[in-house]
């Protein structure tokens, strides 16, 4: 019997050693593939939507940082469960904002923005938006969902900001209703005038604005 005990102990001692080459045999394979940067950091379309919120933002006030985990931004409440975190943590660990505002001294988010092409209509896709609204609400931070255009009336893509900072400083119902208004406008394709509406001494100055902006 002692003889089975120790042959039994040794076979065990083989497997673990076994598994332990073998995963350094598949990390060494998987190496080998190497790497290779990426062309750009945007697609053309986030690029060029890029250029718009940079003129219609004022860079002593607000900077916009491209591409931001959602996790460097937001994270589970804190609790005893660590399992109950890590699943949270989980789904927001491989997610990202297309764009994020901040303020420019103290780097504070002031609102997320999401560029939505054709591939938002994907059911995929559409719960992962869903996700980020649900996960932007919990946390506060304004969420604006832009749809991808040819071209950009600047007047409209301000408004929206204007209300949205406006929103963050003073989190009135009235700012709410006034920034879903305005959001409304800039879904709508054939808007040709925008009625800015004005709250008490709320609206941050964004930058110069022009008629329209095209997207190349």
């Amino acid at each position: 019997m002692e003889w089975i005990l120790i042959f039994a102990v040794l076979m065990f001692v083989a497997l673990i050693f076994l598994k332990k080459l073998a995963a350094q045999s598949s990390d060494s394979s998987d190496n080998t593939l190497g790497y290779r940067q990426k062309k750009t950091l945007f697609t053309e379309a986030e690029r060029s939507f890029l250029g718009v919120l940079d003129q219609c933002i004022d860079p002593q006030q607000h900077r916009i940082f491209g591409k931001v985990r959602v996790a460097d931004i937001v994270e589970p409440n804190p609790t005893k469960n660590r399992s109950e975190w890590s699943r949270a943590f989980g789904k927001i660990k491989a997610k990202h904002f297309d764009y994020l505002i901040c303020t420019a001294d103290t780097l504070k988010p002031v609102c997320a923005i999401e560029l939505d092409d054709k591939s938002h209509s994907q059911k995929k896709r559409q719960q992962r938006d869903q996700l980020l609204e649900s996960v932007c609400s919990d946390a506060n931070l304004p969420l604006i969902r832009v749809p991808a255009k040819r071209s950009y009336k600047l007047e409209e893509v301000k408004a929206v900001l204007s209300k949205r900072f406006a929103q963050t400083q003073t989190g009135s119902a009235v700012g709410q209703d006034v920034a879903s208004q305005l959001e409304k406008k800039i879904n709508t394709e054939s808007v040709k005038t925008l009625d800015v509406i004005n709250t008490k001494g709320t609206d941050i100055a964004v930058g110069k604005v022009n008629e329209e902006v095209k997207v190349l």
